[in-house]
C-alpha cells in the first residue's frame, strides 16, 4: 500500500500564493516527511492568512518559489494516490501554481479524505481535520501543512482499520469514495 498526502497554505485568498507545502509519503505503514516554505508571489501575505496559519513574509524572504520545488513534487507525485483532507482545495492551489507559472503538469490520482472521513465515521458532529485529530485522540497543530499533512495521511490506515481491510482499492469500493485524475486546464 502506497500513498501521498498532501497540504498547502497560502499567504493570500489566491491560490498561487502557496507558501508551505508538506507532502507525506505512505509506504506500507510507514510515513516520509516532505515539507518546506515557498516564497509567494511577490512576498506578499494578507493578515487574515498569517492569522491561520501564522507564516509572515520574513519567513519566506530567503524561501524558494514553486517552480525551484516543482521538479522534486511532480516527481514524487507522478503516478500516486494522493489524498488531501479538502482535497478541492489542496488542488486548486496547485492547479493554479502551475497556471501561475506555467509548469507542466503531472498525472496522478486523488481522494478527498473528507469525504472518506464523513463514509467512515458519520456519526462525528463535522469532519474537518481538528475534529478527526480529537476522534484519533492525536495531537497536532493546525494549519501547519506539515503536521495537517500528517493527520490526513492517517486517515486512510485508520479507516482501513475499521472497515476491516488492507487495501485503498476496497476502502475505495466499500466506501464508494473513489479517486480523480488531477487535471490542469
Amino acid at each position: 500500500m502506497e500513498y501521498l498526502a498532501i497540504d498547502f497554505e497560502t499567504a493570500t485568498s489566491a491560490g498561487e500564493s502557496a507558501c508551505s507545502v508538506a507532502l507525506i509519503e505512505v509506504k506500507d505503514g510507514h510515513m516520509v516527511d516532505h515539507h518546506t516554505l515557498l516564497q509567494p508571489p511577490g512576498n506578499k501575505y494578507f493578515w487574515r492568512n498569517i492569522q491561520v496559519h501564522g507564516i509572515r513574509e520574513r519567513d519566506t524572504a530567503n524561501s524558494p518559489f514553486f517552480p525551484r520545488l516543482w521538479p522534486q513534487l511532480s516527481r514524487l507525485l507522478a503516478g500516486k494516490l494522493v489524498v488531501a483532507h479538502n482535497a478541492s482545495f489542496d488542488m486548486n492551489v496547485l492547479k493554479r501554481c502551475l497556471q501561475y507559472y506555467d509548469l507542466p503538469p503531472v498525472e496522478f490520482n486523488f481522494m478527498c479524505t473528507v469525504r472518506l472521513s464523513r463514509k467512515v465515521w458519520p456519526q462525528l458532529p463535522n469532519h474537518k481535520l481538528d475534529t478527526m485529530g480529537r476522534f484519533f485522540d492525536i495531537q497536532f497543530k493546525h494549519h501547519d501543512a506539515l503536521e495537517d499533512a500528517r493527520l490526513c495521511a492517517q486517515i486512510p490506515l485508520k479507516a482501513m482499520e475499521a472497515l476491516g481491510t488492507d487495501t485503498i482499492e476496497d476502502l475505495q469500493a466499500m466506501t464508494g469514495v473513489y479517486s480523480c485524475p488531477f487535471v490542469v486546464i
